[in-house]
């Protein structure tokens, strides 16, 4: 998909003014309330019992009621966005499925076609791929937490909430996220000897953070707790590994 027509999708809702109409995240809440907290490669995350998904065919029932979903009836920004990061995270848990087993979602792509690329399904009828959405879509509308909130399949991504976004509720949501990544000393932050240590995704989305003060100050918003002195360096080695557990 061009990514001329993405922005104007995204344009379109943003300045629709009609009465907001969100889907009814029901079934989507029933797979994700499948999600469980548990351990993979020794950092605590929640993992998805993708074999499961794959044999009860609910993903593909929610995949098919947002797919659909008429997304013009969308109103204002937290309705576009929550929208978007569900629907991201619901294809992204399809890429895995769809592919299942494999040990990382990374697997489905290769060096000349990744598979942030790859059409990942069909919504408001144009085909779109995880990267559409995210850089396209999403980035654009200048909410940074939301790296701390869609879902890339793997181990070092901010866990998978169990339960969808919505408008009513985004703002604590997201709040609730970046404060339960940034206190999660494996994947999310830790203190070294004489600096902070945090995720690739404040060095590789840096320019996100620093349109709301810079990723010290969106960090230190949540961990006040910090040392005041200690520099910050987002360098936590980043697992690929699919956010489940797989056995061939």
């Amino acid at each position: 998909m061009k990514n001329s027509a993405l922005k104007v999708i995204a344009g379109l809702l943003l300045a629709n003014n009609v009465a907001a109409i969100e889907p009814d995240w029901k079934d989507y809440a029933g797979v994700l309330s499948a999600v469980k907290q548990g351990e993979k490669h020794g950092t605590p995350l929640a993992l998805v019992d993708y074999a499961a998904l794959k044999k009860s065919g609910q993903l593909d029932k929610v995949y098919q009621q947002v797919s659909t979903f008429p997304v013009k009836l969308l109103s204002g920004r937290d309705e576009v966005l929550a929208f978007y990061i569900n629907t991201y995270n619901i294809l992204a848990l399809k890429m895995v499925v769809d592919h299942w087993p494999l040990a990382s979602i990374k697997d489905v792509g290769g060096f000349f076609n990744p598979v942030w690329g790859r059409e990942a399904g069909t919504i408001g009828g144009k085909p779109v791929s995880l990267d559409d959405i995210e850089n396209e879509i999403i980035r654009p509308m200048g909410e940074p937490r939301i790296h701390l909130a869609i879902v890339c399949a793997s181990v070092s991504c901010p866990d998978l909430r169990n339960e969808p976004y919505t408008a009513s509720t985004l703002n604590k949501q997201l709040d609730e996220q970046a404060n339960a990544f940034l206190h999660n000393d494996k994947k999310g932050l830790y203190i070294a000897k004489d600096e902070i240590v945090v995720s690739k995704i404040f060095k590789w989305f840096k320019q996100d953070f620093d349109k709301v003060g810079g990723v010290a100050m969106f960090i230190r918003g949540y961990r006040p707790d910090l040392p005041v002195s200690y520099a910050i360096d987002a360098d936590i080695d980043y697992d690929w590994s699919v956010n489940g557990n797989v056995s061939f």
